[in-house]
């Protein structure tokens, strides 16, 4: 398995990806605009690729005080293999290198199969409310 930043021929694949783990995401998360205004801002995209196979991507953000990991997504035939574990540490380990000393994410509270998962990979419940507006 290769893990490496985001290319523009990736673009089909994490689209794809992103529609199959996260089908019922708002129109707001549409995966080629996300990718599209990510790029605007940054490079911090990567992917997870064997055999010339998008199997996992992640959008992470830093602003120079913290860290944030998005739209983190597995191929369901992949998971419970390392690939999800090995990607998140491999961008952590990028975000370190940026200065970064501490690395959020929100999950679904509903979903926590996926909370374990990060339980296992050392990320803790923060006493937050998370708080968002859409602006159109």
């Amino acid at each position: 398995m290769n893990l490496r930043k985001y290319e523009h021929k990736d673009s089909s694949q994490v689209v794809e990806l992103w529609r199959t783990v996260f089908p019922d995401d708002p129109p707001h998360n549409e995966p080629s605009k996300v990718i599209a205004e990510k790029l605007n801002i940054d490079d911090l995209i990567f992917v997870a690729e064997q055999d010339k196979q998008i199997i996992g991507a992640c959008v992470a953000g830093y602003d120079g005080h913290r860290g944030w990991l998005y739209a983190v997504a597995v191929d369901p035939a992949n998971r419970r293999s390392g690939v999800g574990s090995k990607l998140i540490k491999h961008v952590i380990a990028h975000l370190k290198s940026m200065g970064c000393g501490k690395v959020n994410l929100q999950i679904r509270s509903t979903n926590t199969k996926v909370a374990a998962f990060y339980q296992s990979l050392g990320f803790l419940p923060e006493d937050r409310l998370s708080m968002g507006i859409l602006i159109e």
